[in-house]
């Protein structure tokens, strides 16, 4: 079945979106009066900035996954480390915004950044493809680790 290119690529598409539709369900429903309530950064984006954002890294998360899928050189190890990052890229959701702890998802934030990496060197061994759509990624989760310790810091 993952021979075939569309066929990997829907299921790519719901593993990876999978993260989004559950923390994108945390966060509408748990989100508000909390985070409404915290002190910011001047620098945090309008709330507005983050489902755009969001979806388009979600769709490049899903062709990075996908090119590397159909490399020749592909490893499976590669593909558990992508589904383990699926994983944390969810958890931080629900720790922020379902459980409001600041401090824990500022440690899922690091293990997923240290995951995306993990990746990033992986995929370029294998796909440039793949390497170059995770770099965005890598850098919008950086700019959250700062908003995060902001948080943490004025919070």
């Amino acid at each position: 079945m993952l021979k075939n290119k569309f066929l990997s690529f829907i299921l790519f598409f719901i593993i990876t979106f999978s993260a989004s539709f559950i923390g994108g369900l945390v966060t509408i429903t748990l989100k508000e009066p909390w985070y409404s309530q915290l002190i910011k950064s001047n620098l945090n984006p309008p709330d507005w900035v983050f489902a755009p954002v969001w979806t388009t890294l979600y769709l490049m998360m899903t062709l990075a996954i996908w090119f590397f899928w159909h490399s020749k050189d592909k490893d499976m190890n590669t593909i558990y480390i992508y589904l383990i990052h699926i994983v944390f890229n969810t958890t931080w959701s629900i720790v922020f915004f379902g459980l409001h702890q600041i401090f824990l998802a500022l440690i899922v934030l690091i293990i997923l950044i240290a995951l995306i990496i993990t990746l990033i060197i992986r995929f370029k061994r294998v796909n440039f493809v793949s390497y170059y759509l995770m770099i965005p990624y890598l850098l919008w989760c950086c700019f959250a680790l700062f908003l995060n310790i902001n948080l943490l810091i004025l919070n």
